[in-house]
């Protein structure tokens, strides 16, 4: 199937954009590579200091420096219900990788908070910047320089960005990423967005509404609503880097042991060593980037990813922005409806076919690229395949995912989509650009011209909420929330609120420069405006009552005030000291300091850039028409 031309123009307009920092990245790649075995560049002190406590056979596999050492890399906690399975994966990949001859070791852990127990605290402030603490800590684990290749273990929404992150930085190793799987289903999405609408409008107690969260988050897993950590792990099967179909296989099932030890394998199996060499920083391309962007829309995710996919691309070198996601969303279908924009959770959606269906479906209709690398080599098709166990029940067979849905309310053909765009799109104006998720949102919810009314703060908006001050049309333009201000946390405390006067027949919407992430629902709402007020964004210069037009169908983010009038206001200020202090947010005062836009992924690192001529073992600058280490010179090498 030949590929769609908007996909063909935005990948190659995304290669040209990116030229100058993707060659630097590919340069780093080949600097940092060895000959043999990577502990090879280690003195002896270097290699006694890494294998000491080891087992005796491990130790001397190690001492020999002649097969691979695998590092684990995990977000385990117990806390985590995503991440409380993690615990005992480590003794799963040490057994599976000693059957091939390699040995693993835990190289580090990195930390891992939950959106979910921090959302409306303090500690949610952190939450953005703790991806970028992921991937220093992800950089920690490997700095040893110990290791062949790694296999990342994380699940939830800073984490598997951050990982992804922090091994692009080390792109000269194979990566393999390891999921846990969600929990059960229990209490179904709709019941307990019921519970809580009953509980915003003083209609139930809080002990109602806790017996409804715990019958919802009831169990190991990840929680099971299509929010951040699931779209990650959908990410991760269209990008190549999950072994196919093992996102959705629930925690503790001999399956999910037997992913687990396929995936550690797999990992021992693509190192340097081996005749299949395939290091993460080749597999993320701009290719590949464009398919995870696909992936996104066609599937209703989590609009965080409009801020985490620009920071991983940017790690490997590769530009992209919101245009690219506005063009490609326009022609990409939506495919599957899994809650918050649809009733079902993701252990239905797998069942229904799940994310071989949709890959399948996707290139099938020229919507991917299929000419990728993966942990698997060349193609993408390959992970169109539903895993079950063997008939010996220890190992992993794949079969071809279903050819129809198993139920066409959740999960359809590309040829007969939800809808025919990916239900995100960019809208500016002179209020800047932002990012709007339409696809939970009905048509006659997405245009709403109304007053603004301004909030410094969530607090401060449910407190006139409460005291029933906002029985109106009104536009709720809740500034201070950008990176730079306070971190940019979730707002998802005015979810409930907002739905409530929507369902009243109030015209309501949010303009914001903070995050509402994949479980944003059906309230219209601009977010993650750019540039935030204290980088001279224009979401300062609105006042109580100037009429704001957010439009989705035309891309419109204005605010209707007469250009003089507009022109003569100088931007509002606050008091941001409160939240510059508590649950640890003094720490992070140098990722306030030293992040960029949101557009920009919101990071603190920078592009790649040029290393000197000479570095290491290669010569990354030597002349000629293809430089060592660039993606040209990995294939030229693979096929020779």
């Amino acid at each position: 199937m030949a590929v769609h031309p908007v996909l063909e123009t935005v990948t190659a307009r995304i290669i040209q954009r990116s030229k100058p920092s993707r060659g630097a990245y590919l340069a780093h790649l080949e600097a940092a590579r060895v000959k043999g075995v990577q502990r090879g560049a280690l003195s002896c002190t270097n290699l006694a200091h890494g294998f000491a406590a080891f087992p005796a056979n491990d130790k001397l596999v190690l001492k020999e420096v002649k097969k691979p050492s695998v590092a684990i890399v995990s977000a385990y906690n117990d806390m985590l219900s995503a991440h409380q399975p993690f615990e005992s994966f480590p003794r799963i990949i040490k057994d599976a990788v000693r059957e091939v001859g390699a040995v693993a070791q835990f190289a580090g852990g990195v930390p891992a908070m939950c959106d979910g127990v921090t959302q409306g605290q303090p500690g949610m402030e952190l939450s953005l910047f703790s991806r970028d603490a992921i991937a220093m800590g992800t950089a920690v684990a490997l700095s040893h320089n110990m290791f062949d290749s790694a296999l990342y273990l994380g699940v939830c929404d800073k984490i598997v960005p951050g990982l992804l992150i922090g091994a692009l930085h080390f792109g000269h190793l194979p990566a393999v990423f390891v999921p846990a799987g969600p929990m059960t289903s229990g209490l179904s999405n709709s019941d307990k967005a019921k519970v809580r609408q009953l509980y915003a409008q003083g209609k139930a107690t809080r002990e109602e509404l806790l017996e409804g969260e715990a019958k919802s988050y009831h169990g190991a897993g990840t929680c099971t609503f299509y929010g951040t950590a699931n779209s990650n792990q959908m990410l991760m099967e269209v990008m190549g880097l999950h072994l196919p179909g093992a996102a959705f296989i629930t925690p503790g099932t001999p399956l999910r042991d037997a992913l687990t030890a396929a995936a550690a394998k797999r990992a021992a199996q693509i190192t340097a060593q081996s005749d299949n060499y395939l290091p993460v920083g080749h597999i993320v391309d701009e290719k590949c980037i464009v398919n995870a962007v696909v992936g996104l829309l066609a599937t209703g995710g989590s609009t965080n990813h409009t801020l985490h996919l620009v920071a991983i691309a940017k790690a490997a070198g590769i530009v992209i922005d919101w245009d690219d996601f506005n063009e490609l969303s326009a022609v990409v279908p939506l495919l599957a409806r899994i809650y918050p924009n649809g009733e079902a959770d993701v252990n239905h959606f797998h069942a229904a076919g799940g994310t071989g269906f949709v890959i399948r479906e996707l290139l099938d209709a020229g919507l991917l690229h299929d000419d990728v690398t993966t942990i698997l080599g060349k193609g993408l098709r390959a992970h169109c395949g539903e895993p079950f166990l063997s008939d010996d029940g220890k190992g992993v067979v794949w079969q071809a995912s279903p050819l129809e849905s198993g139920d066409e309310a959740v999960l359809r053909k590309a040829g007969a989509p939800f809808s025919a765009d990916g239900g995100m799109v960019l809208v500016k104006g002179n209020l800047g650009r932002a990012v709007m998720k339409v696809s939970a949102v009905k048509p006659q919810h997405r245009t709403v011209e109304a007053p603004a009314l301004v909030f410094n703060s969530q607090e401060d908006f449910m407190a006139q909420y409460k005291a029933g001050k906002l029985d109106r049309d009104f536009v709720a333009v809740l500034r201070f929330q950008g990176p730079r201000a306070n971190g940019m946390p979730e707002l998802h405390a005015l979810t409930p609120a907002l739905a409530n006067l929507q369902d009243a027949g109030r015209r309501v919407a949010l303009v914001t420069d903070g995050r509402m992430s994949g479980a944003s629902g059906k309230v219209p709402a601009a977010i993650h405006v750019s540039p935030e007020i204290l980088a001279g964004g224009p979401l300062g210069l609105v006042r109580d009552g100037d009429m704001i037009r957010l439009d989705a169908a035309s891309g419109t983010l204005e605010a209707l005030v007469p250009s003089d009038v507009w022109c003569a206001r100088a931007l509002a200020t606050a008091d941001l000291s409160p939240n510059a202090v508590g649950m640890g947010r003094e720490l992070f005062s140098m990722f306030r300091a030293s992040v960029c836009a949101a557009e920009q992924g919101a990071t603190t690192f920078p592009l790649p850039s040029p290393i000197p001529t000479t570095v290491g073992l290669h010569d990354v600058d030597t002349p000629g028409n293809t430089v060592p280490g660039s993606d040209e010179d990995y294939s030229m090498k693979k096929e020779a």
